[in-house]
């Protein structure tokens, strides 16, 4: 029902529009008694062979919802009826800001893909913390979190700290982003010394906690080997819980989309089937190179159940979707738990 009569009908407006339109319907529509028992009833798949230990964490199923799609907290308890293991909300900094200018989000519908330059768009920590406390407990949720982009540099760390110790009775993981390529400064955010220092600050932080909570760091797919040797080493150092492979990628090589059709897009995060192939392999080389060293979440280009037992088997212990959901409808969370049983 999904691809054969709602995408044709939502791909005709604005990403965006359509993005906030779709929250609208589903918080709506599941208000109404007895929807939500209907959606657990056709996404939902029970099984204790799907549960996975990660973290200190019991995950009912290793599918989660990548951070972008719920950033303000508002839809993770509808989101649950649709089989999710865990979902991600944020990005979320200290203060609300609107992000890049509009138009900021566009499909490449021929490559199954998406290209953002949202730009850290969230409406807050306080925002993010209210809605954390309708918290109905139904999975997991991690607090992806990150800076303002008016922060001065020597302020990034401070930004990280205040959300993260704000969001630390609230969700059950975080996650650094420090690999969006929409944001100022990128390149400080992926410097050796500054990742060590930003990652040392936050795990102090969290010593302060009667419960610590896992911390894990998201990493962008255009990394080269040697700073993936890099990453390996930082995590290795910091005793860091864990690594999200991967981000929004910044290539432009191999795409159906004409180099017309990208110019006029301009520059923003590509996402979907097209970085499918290159997150696997930095899954692959983590896993490898660091002899399985930490847990990895897999996420990138993942619209299928075989593409996700493809990232499982490279190394990774969850996988996350986002592209994919928004291409293949809530269906794609129970494909891809019949095949992880299957395999």
């Amino acid at each position: 029902m999904y691809k054969l009569l709602l995408r044709p009908l939502f791909f005709l407006f604005d990403p965006e529009k359509i993005h906030h339109f779709t929250f609208s319907l589903i918080k709506t529509v599941s208000k109404i008694p007895g929807v939500s028992a209907v959606f657990r009833g056709l996404y939902v798949v029970e099984n204790k062979r799907l549960e996975r230990q990660l973290f200190g964490l019991t995950f009912k199923n290793p599918v989660g919802l990548a951070a972008g799609f719920d950033k303000n907290a508002v839809l993770y308890n509808e989101l649950a009826n649709f089989g999710f293991g865990f979902i991600e909300i944020g990005t979320v900094t200290p203060k609300g800001q609107a992000g890049n200018p509009k138009k900021r989000l566009f499909r490449l519908k021929e490559d199954q893909g998406i290209i953002n330059r949202m730009g850290f768009n969230n409406e807050g920590l306080e925002a993010a913390i209210t809605q954390l406390k309708k918290n109905k407990g139904k999975l997991i949720i991690g607090g992806n979190i990150g800076k303002n982009t008016s922060t001065k540099p020597e302020d990034y760390t401070k930004d990280y700290l205040e959300c993260f110790n704000a969001l630390h009775p609230y969700v059950d993981y975080f996650v650094l982003n420090v690999s969006c390529p929409n944001v100022g400064s990128h390149a400080k955010l992926n410097d050796k010394d500054y990742l060590l220092e930003l990652i040392g600050a936050v795990q102090k932080a969290n010593k302060t906690f009667e419960k610590q909570k896992p911390i894990v760091l998201k990493i962008a797919p255009d990394l080269n080997n040697v700073q993936l040797d890099e990453i390996i080493e930082i995590v290795n150092q910091t005793q860091l819980d864990g690594v999200i492979a991967s981000n929004t990628s910044t290539d432009r090589s191999g795409l159906k989309a004409t180099p017309e059709q990208l110019e006029a897009i301009g520059n923003g995060g590509l996402s979907g089937q097209p970085v499918k192939d290159k997150s696997t392999a930095v899954i692959k080389y983590l896993a490898e190179k660091s002899n399985k060293a930490f847990p990895i979440i897999g996420v990138g280009g993942i619209h299928s159940g075989a593409d996700a037992v493809e990232k499982l088997k490279a190394g990774a212990d969850l996988v996350q979707i986002y592209t994919g959901f928004i291409y293949e409808g809530p269906s794609l969370i129970k494909q891809i738990n019949k095949a992880i049983l299957k395999k």
